[in-house]
């Protein structure tokens, strides 16, 4: 599946671009100038990571380790190294944010090796993982140790916590490790009404890519090292991979406040909310069709060609594939400060 990047210029608004054109919450704000203290510990040896690791191990057990980095693809990499040996490799969709959107860091940085599967929706099945198993053994063969789930999918769909954890039970059961890349596990956890460790810890997660710059932090996000028995000298992984901040206390403190409170749900619940109100909107316009169900943040309408090219002079807004019919399908986010207003003016330029 085909994705046309557009270059952002003055004249294009790009409010739904990404999930990454937001702002930060107010709240994240304020939390960092509250850990602005005259001195504090350097690389995690402050209040507000200790408080983030007592959070963590209350949403994720006991057991869990969290390890604050700057962006996803660090999470990425630095999770899955945790779970791979030398020669192991890590089983994804084909359409996965690791496989197609983080510019070679993981077999660059990681030295990973991937092993891409086709899937209609962006979700993996139980097939998917035992497909790949007949290299088990084989010396001239990457070794499968890992099979990495993204939640929500890069198409906007979800896995349902029966889907998980069946995923989770036939990796396990081949003695695979289970990753989640939750760069937006905020808006699957809402849209599926469950917490955070629903969708990770209680399904047989191992290690967890935890999500936050989309849905209003700055700049951090998370590796949660939900089993450290499968999951081994993340520390060390994070120092190399050059993921590990000097002054912690600031990543530390937008975490907190996201996830240690409602912040992180109220957050997602509106994108995704505003996401619904859009894709039932263009719905109504002549010759439009919203691909698959909006779910979370995204959605995917089929658009007439001179409809998008009345959304493109205005908007930066993703050509995401071309739909049987030779229409171009684009790709709209919202986010935590999407407005009423917002969806409606894009929704006027759509008429025309």
């Amino acid at each position: 599946m085909g994705k046309q990047r557009v270059e952002a210029t003055e004249q294009l608004d790009a409010s739904f671009a990404s999930d990454n054109v937001a702002g930060v919450s107010p709240e994240i704000l304020q939390a960092l100038t509250e850990a602005n203290t005259a001195a504090a510990l350097p690389y995690g040896g402050d209040l507000q990571t200790s408080a983030l690791t007592d959070w963590a191990k209350s949403e994720f057990g006991a057991q869990a380790e969290i390890y604050p980095v700057f962006n996803g693809t660090g999470a990425n990499v630095v999770g899955l190294q945790g779970l791979l040996d030398r020669w192991g490799a890590a089983i994804c969709s084909m359409q996965a944010h690791v496989n197609n959107d983080e510019g070679a860091a993981p077999e660059r940085v990681g030295a990973l090796k991937l092993l891409p599967r086709p899937t209609v929706d962006g979700k993996l099945r139980p097939a998917d993982i035992t497909a790949e198993l007949s290299a088990l053994g084989f010396v001239h063969a990457a070794q499968p140790q890992a099979v990495t789930i993204t939640q929500s999918t890069e198409l906007g769909t979800l896995y349902s916590r029966d889907e998980l954890a069946e995923l989770a039970e036939t990796a396990h059961s081949h003695g695979l490790g289970v990753h989640i890349d939750g760069a937006r596990i905020s808006n699957a956890a809402a849209a599926l009404g469950t917490s955070l460790a629903g969708i990770t810890s209680e399904i047989g997660a191992d290690v967890l890519s935890l999500g936050a710059t989309k849905n209003g932090a700055l700049a951090a996000e998370a590796v949660v090292v939900i089993n450290p028995d499968r999951a081994r000298g993340t520390e060390f992984i994070r120092k190399f991979s050059m993921q590990l901040a000097s002054k912690q206390r600031f990543l530390s403190a937008q975490l907190v406040e996201l996830f240690g409170t409602e912040l992180w749900r109220k957050n997602a619940e509106h994108a995704n909310a505003q996401a619904a109100k859009l894709g039932e909107a263009l719905a109504t316009l002549e010759g439009v069709n919203i691909t698959g169900s909006t779910v979370v943040n995204a959605v995917f309408p089929e658009v007439p060609q001179e409809m998008a090219a009345r959304i493109q002079s205005a908007y930066l807004a993703h050509e995401w594939d071309t739909a049987p019919s030779g229409n171009p399908v684009l790709r709209l986010m919202c986010n935590w400060q999407t407005t009423d207003a917002q969806l409606d003016a894009l929704v006027a330029v759509a008429a025309g």
